[in-house]
């Protein structure tokens, strides 16, 4: 064999070498990558363990009805109780009735840059700041839409909901995919609330809405990025919001009404975002307790996702 040869055999063994070292250390790296992915997902795990039991004993210290949906929309973990139970919407409708009336426009039932003329008749009582305003006034469809949801306005939405009527409304509620919701009286109606005509939905459905929202996926982008928008913008954040940093966007909707409250929205944290849905009923002379309940299912979420690695 000569020194050529040997030189060649040397440089062949030593690539052969190189090629193992390197398919070592991939493994070992593919390894390492795999143990820590395993190790991040049980700590995961643990920390969404510890909060549905926390979220079971906030429940066991309510006094009232309750319902509600968390979800993770990282994992698409979600916990949930007394999801399908029905309670009285409120102003959660409002919600959906936004929905329908983005979906009218684009059918060409309604121009959204239509002005309207503020008429005593149309006030109604409760939220908002309609009531008070002078009549003659004029705003656009879009912006009733607007104070319908982040002011929680109920003169905005019962002109929005006179313009498209119950039969559209509930058609569009069912094309949502809304299971359990409803819309039987106008939102201030409370005449006809104490006759038992009542406007329904669950933590389920409003959890259903608020993820095609997220995802983009309700209707079309468009239409979802508008919603989401406006629901960033809600004003009343004595619920979901109270005990969060203010750091911590919360896109969100309020109800509330007599011996009812609620808050459903999404919660945007820098470690993931999640869906929290809660829905009270209880007897109460005033809702400050279930008020402080829903700001600690949320702040509990909080804590979850602060544990994440």
């Amino acid at each position: 064999m000569t020194l050529t040869d040997k030189k060649k055999i040397g440089i062949i063994f030593i690539g052969i070498l190189l090629a193992c070292g390197v398919y070592f250390v991939f493994r070992y790296h593919a390894y390492a990558q795999a143990k820590r992915q395993q190790i991040i997902f049980e700590s995961k795990k643990a920390a969404w363990e510890r909060l549905k039991q926390k979220l079971s004993n906030e429940i066991k210290l309510f006094k009232g009805e309750a319902g509600f949906v968390i979800k993770d929309l990282q994992t698409g973990w979600e916990t949930s109780y007394n999801k399908d139970r029905l309670f009285p919407s409120a102003s959660l409708v409002k919600m959906p009735i936004m929905l329908a009336c983005f979906i009218a426009a684009e059918e060409g039932k309604i121009n959204l840059d239509q002005e309207i003329i503020l008429r005593n008749s149309d006030k109604f009582s409760g939220s908002g700041m309609l009531k008070d305003v002078r009549p003659g006034t004029v705003f656009t469809i879009e912006e009733l839409i607007g104070l319908m949801i982040y002011d929680s306005d109920n003169t905005a939405a019962n002109i929005l909901t006179s313009m498209l009527g119950v039969d559209y409304l509930n058609s569009v509620f069912n094309y949502l995919g809304l299971k359990n919701t409803n819309f039987s009286r106008r939102i201030a109606d409370f005449r006809l609330r104490d006759q038992g005509v009542e406007n329904y939905t669950t933590a389920q459905d409003m959890a259903w809405l608020l993820e095609q929202i997220y995802h983009r996926n309700l209707v079309n982008r468009m239409i979802s990025d508008k919603c989401l928008k406006i629901l960033k913008l809600q004003r009343v954040n004595d619920r979901l919001p109270k005990y969060l940093p203010v750091n911590i966007t919360v896109a969100h909707k309020t109800g509330l009404e007599r011996n009812v409250c609620h808050d459903v929205g999404i919660m945007f944290s820098r470690k993931g975002d999640f869906i929290i849905c809660v829905l009270t009923q209880h007897k109460n002379k005033s809702a400050t307790a279930s008020k402080k309940f829903i700001a600690r299912i949320a702040l509990q979420t909080y804590v979850y996702s602060e544990e994440l690695l």
